[in-house]
C-alpha cells in the first residue's frame, strides 16, 4: 500500500470536484441523488460511506462508529459535479431521458440539474458502434484530444474553485480490447498519442488526461481504459490512486454472494446460466457483439476466481458458464437478471438454484459512484498511489497489481476494505481470531 499504519491523513478542506466521463443514466442518477440527499428529500440507501458502520476493537467493547465518522471523508455539501458527454443534454434533460428517477423527484431539483452541463466528449464511433455522438471534440491527433481534455479540467477546476478532484468513468462499454505494444509503457503510450495509434481508445485518452491533471480515477466500465502498464506507471509517477473496473451492481453482485456459499459448503457446480434483459443506453450499446464481448469477459471472470477449480476439481472442474444480455427497450433501466444454477451435493445428487433479480441498474450504481469518489479522495489525501485493491468490493473485474489474482468474494472484499480503513487510522485489524469471549 506504500503507507504506514495510522499515517497522517490530510484534511478534506474545500470543494471536491467529481468529474464524470459519460453523463447518462448512471451519472445523472448519482448527481440527482446526491442533491436530493443534500436537500433532505431522500436517504443515501446503498452507500457504505453514508450509512455503513465499522467495528473497532474487541466485540466486548461494542464500538461501531459510522464510517463517515471514523475516517475524514469529504461531506456531500462539498461535492461539485462536472464531466463530458457526446450529447449536449444537461443533467436534467439526460436524467429525464434516462427515465430512472420519477418526474416529481427531478422537478424538485430541476434548476440545479440544469446547471450541470457536459463538456464535449472524446468519441470514435468504431469503439461504441451503437451510438452516434453529436457533441464531440475534433483534433489534429489523439495527443491534441488529450490536451483539450487537460485544458477542460484546468478551466473547470478554476471556474468552480475546486481544491481536490476525482473522476469516475460512467460512459459506455467500448469494444473488446487486449493490451498491445502501445500500452506497454508510458513512453510507448505517449508516442502512440502523437501518432494517433488506432489501438488507443477514447477511454484511455480520458485516463491519460485525468492522471496528467492530477485527478484520481476509477473506471466503472469493463473497458481497458487504465488497466495496463502505461497507466499504472503514470499513476505511480503522479502519486495518484486508481481503481476499476466495471461497477458490480446486479447479476455479478449476486454471483459473488452465492458462489462463496457453494465453496464454503463444498457443494459442486455443473453449470451457471445467466441472462439479462436491459433497455437503457447501456443495453443498446451491448447489443453490438464487440461491445458485448467486453462485458461478457468481465461477467465471466468471477466464478473461476472464487471457486478455484484447480484446487477443487471434483467440485468445479469444467463447469458450464454462459452469460447473455438482450436489449429489450420496454424494460428501460429496470434490468432483469435470471440465473439458473445447477449444483450437486452429498453423493453427487443434483439440485438447482433459481434467481430472478428485478433490479434497477442505475439505482444500484449511483451509490457506488458516490463511495468511489469519497474513498478515492481519502486515498489521495492519505498518500496512497497506484491500484487500490481495497476498492475491489465495487467492481466486477477488480484491478490488481501485476502478479496478483483479483479477489471476487464479496465478503472478503468488504473485510479488506474495512481493514484498510482501520489500518489508516492506526486501529487493530479484525481477523476474527482469538478467544470466544474477547475477539
Amino acid at each position: 500500500m506504500g503507507i504506514q499504519r495510522g499515517s497522517e491523513i490530510k484534511p478534506a478542506h474545500g470543494k471536491l470536484g467529481v468529474l464524470l466521463p459519460g453523463m447518462g443514466a448512471v451519472a445523472t442518477t448519482f448527481i440527482a441523488g446526491v442533491e436530493a440527499v443534500r436537500r433532505g428529500l431522500a436517504q443515501p440507501v446503498g452507500s457504505l460511506t453514508q450509512l455503513g458502520t465499522i467495528r473497532i476493537g474487541k466485540r466486548t467493547e461494542n464500538k461501531n462508529p459510522k464510517i463517515s465518522d471514523f475516517v475524514p471523508l469529504a461531506g456531500l455539501d462539498d461535492l461539485v459535479f462536472g464531466g463530458w458527454d457526446i450529447f449536449t443534454d444537461d443533467a436534467y434533460e439526460a436524467a429525464a431521458h434516462a427515465g430512472v428517477l420519477k418526474p416529481e423527484t427531478l422537478a424538485q431539483i430541476k434548476p440545479f440539474l440544469q446547471s450541470v452541463r457536459p463538456m464535449a466528449g472524446v468519441f470514435e464511433p468504431q469503439w461504441v458502434k451503437k451510438l452516434h455522438g453529436t457533441h464531440v471534440k475534433t483534433g489534429t491527433s489523439k495527443r491534441d484530444l488529450a490536451e483539450q481534455l487537460i485544458a477542460d479540467i484546468a478551466a473547470w477546476k478554476q471556474q468552480n474553485d475546486i481544491s481536490r478532484c476525482v473522476a469516475i468513468w460512467c460512459g459506455s462499454t467500448e469494444v473488446y480490447q487486449v493490451p498491445s505494444a502501445v500500452h506497454a509503457s508510458l513512453a510507448a503510450f505517449e508516442a502512440g498519442l502523437d501518432a494517433s495509434d488506432e489501438a488507443i481508445a477514447p477511454s484511455a485518452i480520458y485516463a491519460y488526461a485525468l492522471l496528467k491533471s492530477g485527478v484520481a480515477y476509477a473506471n466503472g466500465a469493463p473497458n481497458l481504459s487504465l488497466d495496463f502498464p502505461a497507466m499504472h506507471e503514470l499513476a505511480k509517477q503522479q502519486g495518484l490512486p486508481i481503481a476499476g473496473k466495471d461497477f458490480k451492481t446486479g447479476q455479478t453482485l449476486m454471483k459473488t454472494v452465492i458462489a462463496p456459499m457453494l465453496k464454503a459448503r463444498m457443494l459442486g457446480l455443473t453449470g451457471w446460466y445467466s441472462t439479462n434483459i436491459l433497455g437503457n443506453r447501456d443495453g443498446e450499446v451491448l447489443d453490438d457483439p464487440d461491445s458485448f464481448k467486453t462485458k461478457e469477459m468481465s461477467k465471466l471472470g468471477a466464478l473461476e476466481y472464487i471457486l478455484q477449480p484447480h484446487l477443487y476439481p471434483e467440485l468445479y472442474k469444467e463447469f458450464h458458464h454462459v452469460v447473455r444480455i438482450n436489449y429489450y427497450p420496454p424494460r428501460g433501466d429496470n434490468k432483469e437478471g435470471w440465473d439458473n444454477i445447477d449444483i450437486f451435493g452429498w453423493l453427487g445428487y443434483p439440485m438447482q438454484i433459481k434467481v430472478d433479480f428485478l433490479c434497477r441498474d442505475s439505482i444500484l450504481a449511483a451509490p457506488i459512484v458516490l463511495d468511489l469518489a469519497l474513498f478515492l479522495d481519502l486515498a489521495q489525501r492519505s498518500g496512497m498511489a497506484g491500484v487500490q485493491e481495497w476498492l475491489s468490493f465495487y467492481f466486477k473485474t477488480p484491478m490488481t497489481v501485476p502478479g496478483l489474482y483479483p479477489e471476487h468474494d464479496l465478503f472478503i472484499q468488504l473485510m479488506k476494505l474495512k481493514n484498510t480503513l482501520r489500518y489508516l487510522r492506526g486501529e487493530e485489524l479484525i481477523t476474527h481470531l482469538g478467544t470466544e469471549y474477547y475477539d
